[in-house]
C-alpha cells in the first residue's frame, strides 16, 4: 500500500552514522577489502560480476493512463480472481454484490481486498505440474469506502468484522483449461485466513510476558493476521506472508513507551476504527497486542486444517518480503526489508540445515537475525542481532533475545545499521545468487533534520527509488560480508534533471516494489508509484522486465488507473505469469458516494466498484513468458 505521507511511522530517529562516516572498517575484513570490490566479486567461485540474464524477448508497451490492462503484443491477460469472488471452499459460496452488500460472514468466504504477494504451488505436491496448482496470496488492507455501501458514515461491530474478513490470505485451486485458467470450485484445498483466524506463536517470543494478553494469558496463540504485504515460499512447500503496517490498526490512549514510538504506535492509527468494537485493538486495554504482529506467518496451502504459525525468530518490524534461499551448507536464509523511510535490510540464517524432513519446517524457529550495514566503498557486512553481544546486553536495555526480537528496530539502531529508502521486496538470482532489493522511494531524505544522501541511497529527495544488489562473500547467502552496487535508479528519461532522469536503460519507471526472477534469470519489477507531478510521464503503474547484464529494462504490462502492480509468480514451466492488480482507482480510502471515481476496472459495471484482481498472463503461441 503506497503511503509515504503523514501516516508513515516516524522516520528512524537513531543516530546511526551515514555511509560517508564509515571509512574505518573492522580489522577482520581487511583482506576482503584489499582486493577491492571488483576483486572481491571475481574471487567468488564460478561467478562473474552481475552476470547471467538472457536478452529480453518481447516488444515493450508505451506508458498508459487508461483504465485498462495493456500487455505486450503476443500476450493475453486474463482476470482470474477478484475481490469478492468465492474462494471455493464449498459449493454454493456467496456471490459478490456490486453494491458492497455482502455480510462479514460472506466476505470471510470470498477473496479479500487488495491482493499483494502471490505464490504458485503445484498439484500434486512436490511435482512440477504447470497446468494445475494452488495460488496462495495475501490481501494487504481493506478500503472501507468500497467495502461497505455507505463506507464509514456509520460504524458497527459488523463493519469491523467485515473489514477484518477482507484482510489476510486466500488459498485457491486453479487449473488451465485450453487457453484459459479457472478457479476450481469447490476445492478441498481452498480456504480464507483472516484477521480472526487462530494462529500459533512459535520461536523465542512464544510464551513470554511480551505477548501475553487477557485473551491469551499463555502467550502462545493469536487471532489473525493483517496488513500482509509481500511474502515468499519455503522448499518444504509452505507460503510465507509478512505483516507490514500493523501499527495502523491500533487506537486508544495508552502511556506511550519508547518502543511504541519506534513502531509508530500510540498515534491513533490510520482510521480503521477496529478498537471501537474489538477490545484487543485498544492499546489502553491490551498494550501487548501489537507485539503479536509484525512477524512472518507460515501457512501450509496443501493442508486447509493446519494452523498458521508466526515465526518470531525472524524479528518484528514493518516487514516486506521473506525471500528464502539455501546457504552453501544447507542452512535456510530469509531476506526481508522494513518498509518505512530510513529503515533496514535484514536476513535470518537458520541454526540447522534443511534435509527434506517433515521436522524441517521448524528451522525458522532457531537461528540468527542479521541487519545490513552498507559501506561507502561498495562492501558491506551483516551484524548479528544476538542478545549478549556488545550493544545488545541487559545493561543496554535488552532483557532477553525475545525482547530484542520484539524490538528488532531498536536493536538494529544499536548496531549502526544503514538507514535505507524504504526497503521492500528482495529477489535472489537463480544462477549467480546475486541479491536484489527494491528501495521504493524516500521523498524525506535530505529534508531538514533528516539524513542526507549517502552511497547506498544517493539521491535526496529520492522521488523515484532504486534497486540495490549485492553478492555475498563466497557466493554463500550465510556469509557475513558482501559487495554491493546500485543496479538502477528509477526515473523518467524525459526529465532534464539528471537526478530525476535516473539511470534507466530503456523504459522509465519509478517506485520499484515487487521483484522476482524467472527461471532464466530475467528480473521482473512491479511498481507502486504516484500519479501526476514527477510521475506524469510514466503513466499508470506497470510490470517491467530487466536484463541484469546489460541493464536494459522493458515495459511488459501497464495496469489500470491508480493501481499498484504487485505479486509476481510463474508456473514451473514458465508459460504462465500470475500478477496482482491492487487498489485500482485509489491510493487511499475511497469516497462511498463515488466508488467509480478513480476506476471501474475490471468489471466496468455501471452500478459496481473497482476490484483488486489476480491476472493470469499467457503467450498467444503458448511459449515461455518473456522469451
Amino acid at each position: 500500500m503506497r503511503d509515504d505521507g503523514d501516516r508513515e511511522p516516524p522516520a528512524n530517529p537513531s543516530d546511526t552514522p551515514s555511509l560517508r562516516e564509515l571509512a574505518e572498517l573492522a580489522l577482520t575484513r581487511r583482506r576482503f577489502l584489499q582486493a577491492g570490490v571488483a576483486g572481491a566479486f571475481a574471487a567468488l567461485p564460478g561467478a562473474r560480476l552481475f552476470a547471467g540474464a538472457p536478452a529480453l524477448g518481447f516488444q515493450s508497451v508505451p506508458p498508459s493512463a487508461a483504465d485498462a490492462v495493456t500487455v505486450a503484443p503476443g500476450y493475453r491477460a486474463q482476470v482470474l480472481y477478484r475481490w469478492g469472488d468465492a474462494v471455493g471452499a464449498a459449493a454454493g459460496a456467496p456471490t459478490f454484490r456490486p453494491d458492497a452488500g455482502n455480510s462479514a460472514a460472506e466476505q470471510a468466504l470470498q477473496a479479500g481486498m487488495n491482493h499483494d504477494a502471490i505464490e504458485y504451488f503445484p498439484l500434486p505436491r512436490d511435482s512440477r505440474a504447470s497446468a494445475r496448482g494452488l495460488l496462495a496470496m495475501n490481501h494487504e488492507y481493506a478500503d472501507d469506502g468500497l467495502l461497505h455501501p455507505d463506507g464509514m458514515k456509520t460504524w458497527s461491530a459488523e463493519k469491523v468484522r467485515k473489514s477484518q474478513a477482507a484482510h489476510g490470505v486466500s488459498v485457491i485451486e486453479v487449473e488451465r483449461a485450453g487457453a484459459d485458467w479457472r478457479v476450481v470450485r469447490p476445492s478441498q484445498y481452498a480456504r480464507r485466513i483472516t484477521a480472526y483466524t487462530p494462529m500459533r506463536i512459535a520461536g523465542p517470543v512464544a510464551g513470554t510476558d511480551l505477548v501475553r494478553t487477557s485473551a491469551d494469558p499463555a502467550g502462545t496463540t493469536v487471532l489473525g493476521t493483517f496488513n500482509n504485504c509481500a511474502g515468499g515460499r519455503t522448499p518444504w512447500g509452505t507460503y510465507l506472508t509478512c505483516e507490514e503496517n500493523f501499527h495502523s490498526y491500533f487506537g486508544g490512549k495508552p502511556p506511550v513507551t519508547a518502543a511504541m514510538q519506534r513502531y509508530g504506535l500510540g498515534r491513533g492509527g490510520w482510521g480503521f476504527r477496529w478498537e471501537e468494537h474489538d477490545r484487543r485493538f485498544d492499546l489502553a486495554a491490551e498494550p501487548n497486542e501489537p507485539n503479536r504482529f509484525g512477524w512472518v506467518v507460515e501457512i501450509d496451502p496443501y493442508d486447509p486444517r493446519s494452523m498458521p504459525v508466526k515465526r518470531t525468530a525472524l524479528g518484528r518490524f514493518m516487514r516486506e518480503g521473506a525471500m528464502l534461499t539455501l546457504a552453501a551448507d544447507g542452512r535456510v536464509v530469509v531476506y526481508s526489508g522494513d518498509d518505512a523511510p530510513f529503515e533496514y535490510v535484514y536476513k535470518f540464517v537458520s541454526r540447522d540445515r534443511y534435509a527434506g524432513r517433515p521436522a524441517d519446517r521448524d528451522l525458522l524457529d532457531r537461528g540468527t537475525l542479521y541487519v545490513a550495514r552498507f559501506a561507502a566503498d561498495g562492501t558491506g557486512e551483516w551484524r548479528a542481532l544476538r542478545h549478549g553481544d556488545p550493544g545488545l546486553t541487559v545493561a543496554d536495555g535488552f532483557a532477553s533475545q525475545a525482547d530484542l526480537l520484539v524490538r528488532a528496530r531498536m536493536a538494529a539502531d544499536a548496531l549502526g545499521a544503514t538507514r535505507m529508502d524504504r526497503p521492500e521486496w528482495v529477489a535472489v538470482h537463480p544462477r549467480t545468487r546475486e541479491v536484489y532489493c527494491s528501495l521504493t522511494n524516500n521523498p524525506r531524505r535530505g529534508a531538514e533534520g533528516r539524513p542526507p544522501a549517502d552511497a547506498a541511497n544517493p539521491r535526496a529527495p529520492n522521488i523515484y527509488g532504486h534497486i540495490v544488489r549485492w553478492r555475498e562473500a563466497g557466493g554463500d547467502p550465510a556469509a557475513t560480508r558482501f559487495a554491493w552496487d546500485i543496479f538502477v535508479q528509477g526515473g523518467d528519461p524525459a526529465q532534464a534533471d539528471p537526478a530525476r532522469r535516473g539511470t534507466v536503460k530503456g523504459d522509465g519507471f519509478g517506485s520499484p516494489d515487487g521483484l522476482a526472477f524467472d527461471a532464466r534469470g530475467v528480473l521482473w519489477i512491479a511498481t507502486d508509484g504516484g500519479t501526476g507531478g514527477d510521475y506524469a510521464g510514466l503513466g499508470n503503474n506497470q510490470l517491467l522486465a530487466a536484463d541484469t547484464v546489460t541493464g536494459e529494462t522493458r515495459r511488459f504490462l501497464v495496469g489500470p488507473r491508480a493501481c499498484e502492480m504487485t505479486g509476481i509468480a510463474f508456473a514451473p514451466d514458465g508459460r504462465t505469469l500470475f500478477v496482482n492488480v491492487q487498489h485500482p482507482g485509489t491510493q487511499g480510502r475511497s469516497d462511498p458516494d463515488h466508488p467509480r471515481a478513480g476506476s471501474n476496472w475490471p468489471d466496468f459495471d455501471p452500478a459496481g466498484r473497482p476490484r483488486a484482481a489476480t491476472l493470469a498472463i499467457t503467450k498467444d503461441d503458448g511459449g515461455v513468458i518473456g522469451r
